[in-house]
């Protein structure tokens, strides 16, 4: 006996042939009518041979073991079927000279073709894609699955195929279903999704209807954002059309597309093409009068671009710098704030240009202004280690530049404590400034960052108090300080991994007139360590080592 669902079944099959029947009896009839029309010449000829390619196209569809059980094949062969009586009804007026008007139908004309065009194409794409194994009729899957989850998937492929084929507005349709689908179960859509999809996508985002591009970028923004589309959605084209939308969508294309382009910058290679299609301009533009949300996903993106060294004097010149200090004045979120230093400290890496234009822009006050407030440090301090150099000193002392670093030394996170004693090695260029740095407090925490566990927070660290230690009043603040030798010699450690030795050595020997250095420094096991920094050639091992040892046995002899 068979069930419901058979039955269901069965009657499909017979739709699906019995359209295929009378379309495949509809074409001779048409190209047969096509052939007595004499007027319009060129356009009938085009119509007869896109006519004579549709009993293949037929063919092949109707040979698919799935072709009876798939709901867009009735639908392909409905859309055909409605073609053809266009074509006969169209060729029936040109022969009896029935028609309104010459450029009317010339109008209808075009139109049939551009139909033919449709069908054809869609049939191709029934045929070459996945679509026919994947998408079937409801009531033959829903009926006999014990399974929720194959009904959704099967919706899901349903809905992504019929963004391939049809009419526009068959596919803002769909797409209206998908995003619908997504906001239940975006994992479903995710898990099926393939390359021809995110193609059929792409195209989308230059429909004419601004609420098909609208829908069709939220759709893009879920995919970018998951992680697991890029390579697909940049070797389609994705790039152009959302760049347009940066500059000429609506509101939330206008977000959705920048949040986008976010996600695809974190690629450098994606960065450089995003600047080549001309991105940059209305990412800028998008900082300077954007949502809070679209700014920062816009300063987000600028950052992203800003960290290729290359790009650097092509995004300057789009008014960049000026944007990202404002944003670091006058951000609507706080992210917006950190990116916004972020790609100043990028910028300002490896371009005297650049670090210039960031001084003469007034960057310095309002680095400052976001040093002092509750934002992560890093990225500004790295900023003002980038712009050291270029900063006189002055400048530095007038605002108060090394007074915060000693702030951040004493209560910032490690990474801002490397990168603040970072700064202080490059602006120590001076014995005036080496005097002023030293006389605010800096040498104590810096005393305690050399028992760091990161090396490289060491290293810093050590150079730092390196540079002080040439002043006379440096040295004895450093003498004072109960860790200073402790920690100094257990730098001298000669692994690879401590590359703080050398700093270690030069900060050592200038302690090593003291005769209490000298003696906490032989205590602490520093001529072992020595003599192994001397076999590595460790400049001032030997040296220091030779004067221990001299004291050492002058130790012996006073005994």
């Amino acid at each position: 006996m068979v069930d419901d669902g058979g039955q269901e079944v069965v009657v499909d099959i017979l739709l699906a042939e019995e359209w295929l029947s009378r379309a495949q009896g509809l074409v001779p009839v048409a190209i047969e009518k096509a052939r007595e029309v004499k007027g319009f010449p060129g356009r009938w000829k085009m119509i007869i041979e896109k006519l004579e390619q549709i009993p293949s196209r037929l063919s092949d569809l109707s040979c698919h073991p799935c072709f009876s059980k798939n709901a867009l094949c009735i639908e392909q062969l409905l859309a055909v079927l409605k073609t053809l009586n266009k074509a006969i009804e169209l060729a029936d007026l040109c022969v009896k000279l029935k028609y309104e008007g010459k450029l009317q139908m010339q109008s209808d004309l075009d139109a049939l073709l551009g139909n033919l065009d449709l069908n054809l194409r869609d049939c191709g794409l029934l045929i070459k894609t996945r679509v026919l194994g994947e998408v079937t009729l409801p009531s033959a899957m829903g009926s006999t699955s014990t399974e929720p989850e194959a009904t959704s998937i099967g919706n899901v492929r349903e809905l992504l195929a019929r963004l391939q084929i049809g009419h526009l507005e068959a596919k803002h349709r769909a797409l209206d279903n998908l995003i619908e689908f997504m906001k239940e179960d975006k994992k479903s859509v995710l898990a099926v999704l393939g390359r021809a999809n995110v193609a059929a996508l792409v195209q989308l985002l230059t429909a004419t209807s601004p609420q098909i591009r609208e829908k069709t970028v939220t759709v893009i923004c879920s995919l970018a954002e998951s992680g697991n589309y890029e390579n697909w959605l940049i070797s389609e084209g994705i790039l152009p059309p959302l760049i347009r939308l940066v500059e000429f969508g609506s509101a939330v294309g206008k977000e959705k597309a920048t949040i986008s382009l976010q996600r695809l910058s974190i690629s450098s290679e994606t960065a450089r093409s995003i600047v080549g299609h001309g991105g940059v301009r209305p990412l800028v533009e998008i900082c300077r009068t954007g949502d809070s949300v679209s700014q920062a996903a816009a300063a987000c993106t600028l950052k992203n671009i800003s960290s290729v060294p290359e790009v650097g004097q092509t995004v300057a010149e789009e008014g960049i710098i000026k944007v990202m200090i404002n944003l670091l004045d006058c951000g609507i979120l706080l992210g917006s704030k950190e990116y916004a230093a972020e790609c100043l400290q990028n910028l300002t890496s490896n371009n005297d240009n650049l670090r210039k234009s960031v001084i003469e822009e007034g960057g310095i006050r309002s680095l400052l202004a976001y040093l002092d407030g509750p934002l992560p440090q890093e990225s500004v301090i790295g900023t003002l280690r980038n712009l050291a150099g270029s900063i006189s000193n002055e400048v530095s002392i007038s605002f108060g530049i090394v007074q915060r670093l000693v702030q951040v030394l004493k209560l910032g996170s490690l990474s801002s404590q490397k990168a603040a004693a970072s700064v202080i090695c490059r602006i120590c260029s001076s014995t005036e400034m080496i005097k002023l740095v030293g006389e605010t407090g800096c040498i104590p925490p810096l005393v305690r960052m050399l028992e760091a566990k990161a090396n490289d927070a060491r290293e810093v660290a050590a150079q730092a108090i390196s540079s002080l230690m040439t002043n006379p009043c440096n040295r004895r603040e450093v003498k004072r300080d109960d860790k200073s030798v402790p920690n100094l010699v257990a730098l001298l450690n000669p692994s690879p991994q401590n590359t703080a030795k050398k700093y270690a050595v030069s900060c050592l020997s200038l302690l090593s007139s003291s005769k209490k250095c000298k003696k906490l420094m032989i205590s602490y096991g520093a001529i072992g360590y020595l003599k192994k920094l001397n076999e590595m050639e460790i400049p001032g091992a030997k040296k220091l080592v030779e004067r221990l040892e001299r004291g050492k046995l002058k130790s012996l002899f006073s005994k």
